[in-house]
């Protein structure tokens, strides 16, 4: 009986990790989560409770697809700490157009309390765990 309880435990544990999941945001949902910049325009408001990093991408981008995995490891990672999310540039040129994303990947690092910030193209998991650690997460 008390090795079904264990077995059940690690089984939910591991269904809980699969549920952090990087959101694919569209403009609407961007505008109600993390900064409504046609009511703000001139000054940042950043609308969530908690940090974000969201990567703009495109499904035909190389370095994108390279880094989806990590994106994935991040969200699992951080989960109930930062939100990952993703915008899709094809989809969502607004979007692009407003931050000025001309290459891609880009990320913008969103702190709780201070300005964005931008990082681009691919990088390895640990420049993305320090950026990740002193803008976001402030450690």
């Amino acid at each position: 009986m008390i090795r079904r309880i264990v077995i059940l435990s690690l089984c939910l544990n591991a269904v809980m990790l699969s549920f952090a999941e990087i959101k694919h945001l569209n403009k609407q949902e961007f505008l109600e989560k993390v900064y409504n910049y046609e009511k703000y325009p001139s000054e940042w408001k950043f609308q969530a409770k908690r940090p974000c990093l969201i990567d703009f991408y495109a499904t035909w981008c190389g370095p994108c697809k390279t880094m989806a995995p990590l994106l994935e490891e991040v969200a699992k990672l951080y989960e109930g700490k930062i939100d990952v999310y993703k915008i899709d540039v094809d989809a969502e040129k607004e979007l692009s157009a407003v931050f000025g994303i001309r290459s891609i990947p880009t990320f913008l690092l969103c702190p709780v309390g201070a300005q964005p910030q931008i990082a681009q193209g691919a990088m390895p998991k640990e420049v993305l765990l320090k950026a990740i650690k002193d803008v976001l997460l402030k450690e």
